[in-house]
């Protein structure tokens, strides 16, 4: 998988990062059920995972919630108004917070000074109020906004390799 520093990808490594970017299997050996629809072991399948971790091909392994179902309907983006000498500052505070699940710098303009955006997920808009309080205090800045969500058209993940990408 890495040659010379660079990443180098065979059609293996193509289909189990298909495989791998997909809902896993619920059942008890999911990476044995990946390995049968490539022929070979599940051994290979894990060690594939390990490598892929530990070369940087794969950042993280993980879950996702489907937080809508479990009562998590509020999901504000905080846009902050950020004096360019602290954003560095303020966003590397706001980005260890436990309530922040995004945490981004944008450029400015003139119409809109907000310079860094962190998403929240709660079950209530006095909620989300409390959380964008803790945080304003924590970084001592009072200009910002709650961005709310009024529809969700789209939500999923990059999936890279696919037949829809080409």
């Amino acid at each position: 998988m890495r040659q010379e520093g660079k990443l180098k990808l065979d059609n293996l490594d193509v289909e189990l990062i298909k495989l791998m970017q997909e809902d896993m299997p619920l059942v008890e050996r999911p990476f044995l059920e990946i390995s049968k629809k490539l022929n070979i072991s599940e051994k290979e399948v894990i060690s594939w995972v390990h490598q892929s971790l530990k070369s940087g091909l794969m950042r993280r392994f993980g879950a996702r919630i489907s937080h809508r179902k479990i009562g998590i309907n509020v999901n504000p983006m905080i846009a902050w108004r950020i004096p360019e000498s602290r954003i560095e500052e303020c966003g590397n505070i706001l980005a260890k917070s436990t309530e922040v699940t995004h945490c981004y710098e944008r450029a400015t303009s003139e119409e809109w000074p907000y310079s860094i955006y962190t998403m929240i997920h709660c079950k209530s808009k006095s909620e989300a109020d409390k959380i964008a309080k803790n945080l304003s205090d924590q970084i001592d800045i009072t200009d910002y906004i709650l961005l709310y969500s009024i529809k969700e058209l789209k939500k999923t993940h990059m999936a890279y390799f696919s037949e829809k990408n080409k």
